[in-house]
């Protein structure tokens, strides 16, 4: 049965060939008492170079690098810029983009915008430019505990109680 649920929760696939920011922990590694399962969830990573203008001092250069969840359509600062490694990920929920390429690089460029905003006194609107824009995949395992199911980020390694 196919519907909008399907669409909101993603697609189960045996074998996924994906773009993935290099795990920390390994899915071999996460305390289980049964199989770790694996969510593939979409981001579009950003180098964005801001030249923000002004008047007597010259103008002034900033870059940030941004971190657009391409599900929840959002947009945060990110410490660095991931280099995505290709890995075939078996038996993984792959969660649908809700932002085409066009989209997250509006979402990308308004987050800097409001960050400069609350930065600098402007007098004009600032250069923003996008440097490098990388499409990744950030892994999930999913693990059966005694206390109740928790998500393990893939990359930082925390762990929250799995909430339906």
């Amino acid at each position: 049965m196919s519907g909008p649920t399907e669409r909101l929760v993603g697609e189960r696939r045996e074998r996924a060939d994906l773009s993935v920011i290099p795990p920390s922990i390994a899915r071999e590694e996460v305390d289980s008492t049964g199989a770790v399962g694996a969510v593939a969830y979409p981001y579009r990573i950003y180098e964005v170079a801001v030249t923000v203008p002004r008047r007597f001092f010259g103008d002034r250069r900033e870059e940030y690098v941004v971190s657009v969840d391409r599900a929840r359509r959002l947009a945060v600062r990110a410490d660095t810029l991931p280099e995505p490694e290709p890995r075939a990920v078996e038996d993984v929920l792959v969660v649908p983009t809700e932002l085409s390429a066009e989209q997250a690089d509006e979402k990308a460029r308004e987050a800097v915008f409001g960050w400069c905003l609350r930065r600098f006194s402007m007098g004009d609107s600032p250069d923003i430019a996008i440097e490098r824009a990388v499409d990744v995949h950030k892994l999930f395992w999913l693990a059966a505990r005694p206390d109740g199911d928790a998500i393990v980020d893939s990359v930082r390694g925390s762990a929250e109680p799995l909430v339906e």
